[in-house]
């Protein structure tokens, strides 16, 4: 959204606009409009291709205009948002349950606190490096006074 607000076409692509049926009895003033707002909605189109993948792309190659083509990604992500809640759920409940495994390595149970951390990271999770370690010297210190005398 910002990368179309920069290149001055976000509000095309949000209101979109009003293609005439018949552009012959427009003034010249009216038709430099329409044109502005053909090329501004052709150059927020590409933009948007531009951050797809193959597969994204696919679902918005029909769509004739900006404003059709964010609606059909908007419609997409909505299914797409509720699974990344629910990924971000049972990643945090995860992540919360880790405990160091009996005979189990520090680097071996650090690992697996990092994949799960950099799961939560890679879906908009925001978790903090300190946090991180507290979960980390947690277990290591509640597993270190066990072997203690």
């Amino acid at each position: 959204m910002s990368i179309l607000g920069a290149h001055d076409v976000w509000e095309i692509v949000e209101k979109g606009f009003v293609e005439p049926e018949n552009d012959g009895g427009l003034s010249q003033t009216q038709k430099d409009g329409l044109r502005d707002s053909r090329k501004r909605d052709k150059k927020a189109l590409c933009l948007i291709y531009q951050g797809l993948d193959e597969d994204i792309f696919e679902k918005v190659a029909r769509a004739k205009t900006s404003k059709e083509a964010w609606e059909k990604l908007q419609t997409s992500y909505k299914g797409a948002e509720q699974v990344k809640k629910v990924r971000l759920q049972t990643l945090r409940g995860e992540f919360e349950a880790l405990q160091m495994k009996e005979g189990e390595l520090i680097s071996d149970y650090f690992s697996r606190v990092l994949t799960i951390t950099n799961n939560l990271k890679r879906n908009g999770e925001k978790l903090d490096d300190v946090r991180i370690m507290e979960k980390f010297l947690d277990h290591w210190i509640r597993n270190s006074n066990t072997l203690l005398p």
